[in-house]
C-alpha cells in the first residue's frame, strides 16, 4: 500500500510540474517577408535548442519560455541574419512579422528595416515601381527624374542633374561597388543602356544631398542599388518595339550557390526617327550582366559581379527643318546632310566582394573591381543650311514654305576620337557594433588607379555665303570681296591632343552613429569624415603635385514624442570632388594635372511626416537646402556632353526647397507628387553671378499608378514632368555673360496601360496554364502623350546679312507608341 501511495504521489507531483511548466510558456508566430513583400521559405527561426523553419507561405511558429528575455535568431542562406529580443507573459501568443534583406539594421534590441532610411534622409524606391514605370529610357534613372531636385531634359539619356549639379557629380553604387558612365558620349541617343539591370534589383536608395561620410567624393548625390540574392529559380522576359531582355535566377540544391544573369538588347530607332532630323539610324546596344553568390557557411560570403556591354552607333543624318521665330517674323532652318557617324563603346566590368562575419558585432569586407572601356567616336558630316523667311499668307500656294533665304552656308564636322580607360579599385571596409549595439562604427580604405589613353582630333569648318569663316581668336585682315584673301585657311574650331594619363588615389572614411534619447524624444547622431589624396602623372605633361582633401560630415535626426509621427533632420558637411580625367582636360584637350578638387558645403534641413488619410498611409517630406561652392570647375553643356575649362576659376551657390508627397492615393499602389524650387549661379573670375548651365528653377513631377475598379486586371502608369527652361548656352568663342537666354519650358507626359493576365491566379485551379506565371502582362505605352516640343540645346547659325547668330532649338522626340510583353515564371 505504501508503495502504491508513493507512486501515486510521484505521478501527481510530476503531472503538476508538467502542467506548471506548460503554463510558463508562450507562442510566437508570424510571417517572414523579403524586401519585395514576398514570403521567404526556408528561414530558420531558433531559440537556443528550439527551432522552426518557415513554409512556402513564409509562416513560422515557435514555443518559447515566458517571463524571461528571449532572443530569436532568423537565418537564411542568402539573407542577412536578424536578431530580435522580447519578453512574453505566460500563455501569451505574439504575432511577429519580419522583413529580411541583406541590409537589415538592429538597434537597441529592435529590428528596424524601414526606419533606417527615414533617419538617414534616404529615399527608398520599390523595384516594382521602377519596372512598371513608363518612360522611353526605362530604368532606375527614369524614376529619379520624377523626384524633387532631380532634373534632366533629355528623353534618351540616363544622366540626371541633382540640385544644380551636372551628370558627373553623382555617385552610383551597385552592391557597394562604384560604377562609371561612358566618357565620350555627347548625345543621349548614343547611350543605349544604363548600367543597372532593373530585373536584377532588390533595393534602391537615393540621397539628393547631405549624405554620409561612408559614401564617396562627389558634390551632388548618391544612388545605392542592391541586387537581390535568389531564393528559388525564376525567369523574367520582356519584349517591345524598343528591344528586349531575359533574366534568370538560379540557386543550388544546398542553397550555398546562387546566380542571376541578365541579357538586354536595346534599339532606339523608334525614338530617334521621331525627331526632326530625318536619318538612317542603325544602332545596336546590348549587354550581359551576371552576379554569382557563394555562402559556404555563416561566416563567409563571396560574390562576383560582371558586366559586358557593347554599343554600336551608326548614324546617317539626311535632312532637317526647324521652324522658329515669332508670328510676325517666322523663320525656318533647313539643313541637308551628307556623311555619317560611326561610334562604338565597349565596356568590360568585373568585381569580387568578400564578406567575413567574425561575429554578430564585427563584419569585414574586401571589394575589388576593374573597369575597362574602349570608346570610338568617328564622324564626317557635311551640312548645307538655309536660313529663310516663311510664307504666312493664308491662301498662298506657298503657305508654310521658305520663300526667301536670308543666310546660306555650309558646315563640315570631323572627328577621330579614341579613348581607352582602365580603372582598378581595391577597398577594405569594416562595421562594428559596441555596447549592446547602441553604437555603430564604420570605416574603410580604398586605392584606385586610373590609366587613361585618349586621342582627340576634332575640327569644324564653316563657310557662309562662299567665304570661309576664321575663328575670332585669329586676327587677320579680311576685306573681301574688295581684295582677295591671302591669309591661311584654318578651321573655325580645331582640337588636337593625345594624352596618356595615370591617376593614383587613396581615400578612406570613418563614421560613427548612435541612437539615444532627449527626454521622451528619440535622437540619432551620425558623424564621420573622409580623406582623399591623389596625384596625376603621364606622358608629355608635368607631374602634378600631390593633393589631399578632408571632408567632415554629420547628420542629426530627432523624433519628438508627439502624437503626430514627425521626424526632423539636419545634415551638414564638406563635400569634395577630386577631378576625374574629363575634369582635367580643358576645351582644347590639354590636361592640367593641378586642377583642384571642387568643394561644396551642404546645409540640409528636413521634415518627414507620416500620416493617415482615408485610412491609407502617406508621407510628406520637405527639405530646404543651401550649398556654397568654391574652386568650381566651370563647363559648357551641349546635349549631354560636358566640356570643362579645367581652371577652378569660379565660385557658386545653390539653394532651394524640395517637397514630396507619396502614399496610397489608390489603395494598394504607391504614387507621389513632387515640387522643387532651385536657383544656382556661378561667379567666373569675379565678374558677377550668372546662371549655371543646370539652373532650372521650378519642377513639378507626378508618378501615378491606378487600376480600373470594374476591370482590376487593367493597370495604368502615368509619369508627368514639368521643368522651367534651362539656360540656352552660347556660340563658340562667345562670352557666356552676354548669352543668358533660356530654352522653352520642358513638359512631358508618358502613360502606360498594362493588362495583367495573372491578376486572379489565386482563384484559378492549380492546373490552369496561367498558374505557371508569376506575372504575364501586355502593355501599351504612349511616350510624350501631348506631343510637346522639348528642346535640349541650341544650334547656333549665323545670318550673313545681319551678322546675327540665331539659337535654333534642337527638339527631342515627338509622340511615340510602344507595345510591351512581360512574363515572369
Amino acid at each position: 500500500m505504501r508503495t502504491n501511495k508513493f507512486l501515486f504521489t510521484l505521478l501527481f507531483f510530476t503531472l503538476s510540474i508538467i502542467a506548471f511548466a506548460q503554463n510558463q510558456t508562450a507562442k510566437i508566430a508570424g510571417i517572414v517577408l523579403d524586401e519585395n513583400n514576398k514570403p521567404v521559405e526556408g528561414v530558420t527561426v531558433s531559440y537556443q535548442t528550439k527551432s522552426s523553419i518557415t513554409d512556402a507561405n513564409g509562416f513560422y511558429f515557435i514555443i518559447v519560455p515566458a517571463n524571461q528575455k528571449v532572443v530569436l535568431v532568423f537565418t537564411h542562406v542568402s539573407l542577412k541574419r536578424i536578431v530580435a529580443t522580447m519578453q512574453l507573459k505566460p500563455n501569451e501568443e505574439k504575432e511577429f512579422y519580419v522583413v529580411m534583406n541583406d541590409n537589415a539594421e538592429q538597434l537597441n534590441d529592435i529590428v528596424i528595416t524601414g526606419n533606417k532610411s527615414r533617419v538617414q534622409g534616404i529615399t527608398t524606391l520599390e523595384p516594382e515601381t521602377i519596372r512598371n514605370n513608363t518612360n522611353p529610357m526605362p530604368g532606375v534613372e527614369s524614376v529619379l527624374k520624377s523626384l524633387p531636385g532631380v532634373n534632366n531634359n533629355s528623353d534618351l539619356s540616363s544622366g540626371y542633374n541633382v540640385r544644380g549639379g551636372n551628370f558627373d557629380e553623382n555617385l552610383v553604387y551597385v552592391n557597394e561597388i562604384e560604377v562609371y558612365r561612358p566618357f565620350l558620349i555627347r548625345s543621349g541617343q548614343q547611350e543605349g543602356l544604363s548600367f543597372t539591370n532593373t530585373d536584377m534589383v532588390q533595393k534602391i536608395d537615393f540621397s539628393a544631398g547631405g549624405f554620409q561620410a561612408k559614401y564617396g567624393d562627389k558634390l551632388s548625390s548618391v544612388l545605392d542599388i542592391t541586387y537581390r540574392k535568389p531564393t528559388k529559380f525564376a525567369l523574367t522576359a520582356e519584349a517591345s518595339f524598343l528591344g528586349g531582355s531575359i533574366t534568370a535566377d538560379m540557386i543550388s540544391k544546398n542553397k550555398k550557390w546562387s546566380n542571376i544573369t541578365g541579357i538586354r538588347y536595346r534599339d532606339n530607332s523608334l525614338l530617334v526617327n521621331s525627331q526632326e532630323t530625318q536619318t538612317n539610324f542603325r544602332p545596336t546596344f546590348a549587354d550581359v550582366q551576371t552576379i554569382v553568390n557563394f555562402n559556404p557557411n555563416k561566416k563567409w560570403q563571396f560574390s562576383f559581379l560582371g558586366n559586358a556591354s557593347q554599343n554600336i552607333y551608326n548614324y546617317q543624318p539626311l535632312t532637317r527643318q526647324t521652324n522658329f521665330g515669332t508670328i510676325d517674323e517666322p523663320i525656318a532652318l533647313q539643313i541637308f546632310y551628307e556623311g555619317q557617324e560611326n561610334d562604338q563603346y565597349q565596356t568590360l566590368f568585373g568585381s569580387f566582394k568578400t564578406s567575413f562575419i567574425a561575429n554578430e558585432n564585427n563584419t569585414f569586407k574586401l571589394i575589388t573591381s576593374i573597369y575597362h572601356t574602349q570608346e570610338q567616336e568617328y564622324f564626317d558630316i557635311f551640312a548645307a543650311y538655309f536660313l529663310g523667311e516663311v510664307d504666312t499668307n493664308i491662301g498662298s500656294e506657298t503657305l508654310g514654305e521658305v520663300t526667301f533665304n536670308r543666310g546660306i552656308g555650309t558646315q563640315l564636322n570631323h572627328a577621330r576620337n579614341d579613348l581607352d580607360a582602365l580603372i582598378i579599385n581595391a577597398e577594405v571596409k569594416g562595421t562594428h557594433f559596441l555596447k549592446n549595439k547602441k553604437h555603430q562604427i564604420d570605416w574603410g580604405f580604398k586605392y584606385t588607379r586610373e590609366d587613361i589613353r585618349d586621342r582627340i582630333v576634332e575640327w569644324e569648318v564653316i563657310d557662309s555665303a562662299g567665304f570661309s569663316i576664321n575663328p575670332p581668336i585669329i586676327d587677320i585682315p579680311n576685306d573681301q570681296p574688295y581684295n582677295p584673301y591671302v591669309g591661311p585657311l584654318v578651321p573655325y574650331q580645331n582640337v588636337r591632343a593625345t594624352n596618356f594619363i595615370d591617376i593614383n588615389r587613396l581615400s578612406g572614411f570613418a563614421q560613427w552613429n548612435t541612437k539615444t534619447s532627449l527626454g521622451n524624444s528619440q535622437f540619432w547622431i551620425t558623424a564621420g569624415a573622409r580623406f582623399h589624396s591623389w596625384i596625376v602623372s603621364g606622358d608629355n605633361i608635368t607631374t602634378g603635385k600631390s593633393q589631399t582633401v578632408f571632408s567632415p560630415r554629420a547628420q542629426l535626426a530627432l523624433k519628438p514624442d508627439w502624437d503626430k509621427d514627425m521626424l526632423f533632420r539636419l545634415s551638414l558637411g564638406y563635400y569634395h570632388q577630386p577631378p576625374f580625367y574629363r575634369e582635367l582636360r580643358d576645351l582644347n584637350g590639354v590636361v592640367n594635372p593641378n586642377v583642384k578638387a571642387q568643394q561644396s558645403i551642404h546645409f540640409v534641413l528636413s521634415n518627414d511626416y507620416n500620416f493617415l488619410m482615408n485610412n491609407r498611409k502617406f508621407k510628406l517630406v520637405t527639405e530646404a537646402y543651401y550649398k556654397t561652392m568654391n574652386d568650381v570647375n566651370t563647363y559648357t553643356l551641349e546635349n549631354v556632353r560636358i566640356r570643362y575649362r579645367a581652371n577652378n576659376e569660379a565660385t557658386a551657390y545653390a539653394y532651394g526647397l524640395d517637397m514630396r508627397l507619396n502614399g496610397e492615393f489608390v489603395p494598394g499602389t504607391e504614387s507621389w507628387l513632387s515640387f522643387g524650387y532651385m536657383k544656382t549661379e556661378e561667379n567666373q573670375n569675379g565678374r558677377g553671378f550668372i546662371a549655371r548651365p543646370t539652373d532650372q528653377r521650378l519642377k513639378f513631377g507626378i508618378l501615378f499608378q491606378d487600376y480600373m475598379p470594374n476591370l482590376p486586371n487593367m493597370k495604368l502608369y502615368l509619369n508627368l514632368v514639368y521643368n522651367t527652361g534651362l539656360p540656352g548656352g552660347s556660340p563658340s568663342y562667345a562670352d557666356a555673360y552676354q548669352y543668358q537666354n533660356r530654352l522653352r519650358d520642358y513638359r512631358r507626359a508618358d502613360v502606360g496601360f498594362s493588362y495583367v493576365f495573372t491578376e486572379k491566379n489565386n482563384e484559378r485551379p492549380d492546373r490552369h496554364w496561367l498558374k505557371k506565371f508569376q506575372d504575364l502582362s501586355l502593355g501599351f505605352e504612349i511616350f510624350n502623350l501631348f506631343n510637346n516640343q522639348n528642346a535640349i540645346t541650341n544650334t547656333w547659325v549665323r545670318d550673313v546679312y545681319t551678322k546675327n547668330q540665331y539659337g535654333i532649338p534642337n527638339y527631342m522626340t515627338t509622340r511615340v507608341f510602344n507595345i510591351k510583353l512581360t512574363a515572369r515564371l
